[in-house]
């Protein structure tokens, strides 16, 4: 029986022309496998519906077009939209900033880069072949993902982040992502985080850009979290009205590790938050939050695989969503425990609030269990706003429209008031209270 093959889109046929015109100035590929990413692409292609783990966000059908890859913006440009950036800009912070997806050194402040934290750029890494480049992709999952596997055939800029053992600096690092143009591209990041033994570290990251311009952000965050080390991560996804923005986190963990990471979305017309967790180290905390609010036919995925492998691991994930018209909402979680992760304590929740009958939510928590001695469970609820606690409110003299918000803040307040930096928390709630206000 002939082999049956799926018609290749204009996007895929535009992706592979990309790669091949762009082969020549790909820095050091041999470094970072991106022949073998762009295989792994050809085979598979973008992901549709027929793919399990996209069954909700149809890449396939959204992306008909391939944007080319930024080009380095002149630097006037970069600093005019530096200039309008809001994420996280009001913290003290180290910060790299980069612009249409390159590090821009001018535009970066590391004066106040603290001790023990090195930072290195990417294509400095791969010319030099340097050694930690081998922890990236420390997730299984994520090297057979289509997204990530893209990020990395087209990865153009990016840094390695060191923390030396001990070290546990006071001050934030904040990746600043700033988009800027007038014509389609696409951006394809890449950025490393190595926590030696006993480290800690909090890394704050924005991405924003312009209303009505079609950009196609692909950005990835890898991390390896040493023996006894903290990672705390604050994201906020502001991005254009018109843009595709993908994203992965991957995590390793080794024993009694640490993980905080928490995700506020309200912007891109489609957006895809991946996290793989690679739980590798006994007595390990994970805290993995979301948050997203969304309206005008926006649609926001948040996509979570945590594989336990190792004994007593603790796990607490929970994502929230609002939606207001014709938005759509996409939770899949997974909890992996397998038969050596005894003692397991795992715990995954997505929460919907409808604000019209217009919008859909799509959630699909799983478990899959090879141990016997754990406590693990996950759930899912969506609904419209308590009218009774709508009603005590506006007994109370409080007009419908603003009882409704208190009700809302005080919905996604339970994803963000874990996050234990206190600017990045009041910032994320600020977030929150920016979209309530542009509703109306």
């Amino acid at each position: 029986m002939a082999e049956v093959k799926n018609l290749r889109t204009g996007a895929e046929t535009g992706l592979s022309a990309l790669f091949e015109s762009g082969r020549k100035s790909f820095a050091a590929e041999e470094a970072i496998g991106r022949e073998e990413a762009f295989k792994f692409f050809e085979a598979t292609g973008l992901p549709s519906r027929r793919v399990e783990a996209f069954k909700y966000t149809d890449l396939r059908a959204a992306i008909t077009d391939a944007a080319p890859p930024a080009e380095a913006p002149s630097a006037e440009a970069a600093r005019n939209a530096v200039a309008a950036a809001k994420g996280f800009a009001t913290i003290e912070a180290a910060r790299l900033t980069f612009v249409n997806g390159h590090l821009i050194r001018a535009l970066s402040d590391l004066s106040g880069l603290p001790e023990g934290v090195s930072v290195t750029p990417i294509n400095d890494a791969m010319g030099k072949g340097d050694s930690r480049l081998k922890r990236l992709a420390p997730v299984e999952q994520a090297r057979e993902n289509a997204i990530y596997q893209l990020n990395t055939a087209f990865l153009a800029d990016g840094v390695l982040i060191g923390v030396t053992a001990g070290a546990k600096p006071d001050l934030p690092l904040h990746l600043r992502f700033v988009n800027t143009g007038s014509e389609p591209f696409s951006t394809a990041t890449r950025v490393l985080v190595d926590l030696a033994d006993g480290a800690e570290l909090s890394v704050l990251e924005s991405h924003e850009g312009p209303d009505g311009l079609t950009y196609q952000p692909n950005d990835a965050l890898d991390v390896h979290i040493g023996k006894g080390s903290v990672f705390r991560h604050s994201r906020m996804n502001t991005e254009g009205s018109a843009a595709v923005a993908l994203s992965t986190i991957s995590v390793k963990l080794d024993d009694e590790a640490e993980l905080e990471t928490v995700a506020v979305v309200t912007g891109a017309v489609l957006s895809r938050h991946q996290i793989f967790l690679n739980i590798a180290g006994e007595n390990t905390k994970v805290v993995v939050n979301g948050a997203a609010m969304l309206r005008d036919g926006q649609l926001a995925d948040s996509t979570l695989l945590a594989d336990h492998a190792a004994v007593g691991g603790v796990g607490r994930e929970q994502f929230k969503t609002v939606i207001d018209g014709n938005a759509t909402g996409v939770f899949q979680g997974k909890i992996i425990v397998r038969q050596a992760a005894q003692q397991t304590d795992g715990k995954m929740k997505s929460d919907c609030l409808l604000l019209t009958d217009e919008g859909q939510m799509m959630n699909k928590p799983e478990l899959e269990i090879f141990a016997d001695d754990v406590a693990c469970g996950h759930g899912a609820t969506c609904g419209a706003p308590d009218e009774d606690l709508l009603f005590y409110l506006m007994a109370r003299g409080l007009p419908r429209p603003l009882a409704q918000s208190l009700l809302v803040q005080a919905f996604l307040g339970e994803a963000i008031e874990t996050v234990t930096h206190e600017g990045a928390r009041e910032a994320l709630i600020g977030e929150i209270e920016a979209w309530l206000h542009a509703r109306g």
